[in-house]
């Protein structure tokens, strides 16, 4: 039976879907949903997480080594996916995969490369970078 509201109509079923930074998985709010959205068997929440190794401070593994990623998800018994965060057919996959594991929620764990497509700028902590004319005509270009 699907669950009703306060005047007996079925609920709809809705998808939540959550992306979320790899810097900022190292902090207490990030366990404490992960804690509760298994607690609750909230099987309709999917996490991507946007493993990029970079957080606003630095790199991940300087600030607060937290790898491998999947072995902390499966420990709170997430359905724990990984893929290459740039292949679309392999995020679509994962997506749909999503639907068919039932009484808990889903982490995707998207490994992707920071600046993906502008090589001067992949690999390198810009998240407070403000972009000279130079820069964004490169940038830009590069995307075309």
């Amino acid at each position: 039976d699907a669950p009703k509201d306060s005047s007996g109509r079925p609920i709809p079923r809705y998808r939540v879907y959550c992306i979320i930074g790899d810097g900022e998985s190292n902090e207490g709010q990030i366990w404490e949903a992960v804690m509760a959205a298994l607690h609750y068997k909230v099987d309709n929440l999917v996490a991507i997480l946007d493993h990029n190794k970079f957080q606003s401070s630095g790199t991940v593994e300087e600030r607060m080594n937290m790898m491998p990623w999947a072995d902390k998800w499966k420990a709170f018994d997430w359905d724990t996916v990984e893929i290459d965060g740039h292949d679309f057919e392999a995020i679509l996959t994962a997506l749909e995969n999503a639907d068919r594991v039932k009484g808990k929620p889903h982490i995707i764990i998207a490994h992707t490369t920071k600046c993906k497509g502008v090589p001067s700028f992949e690999h390198k902590n810009l998240h407070f970078c403000k972009l000279s004319d130079e820069m964004y005509a490169e940038a830009m270009e590069a995307l075309r």
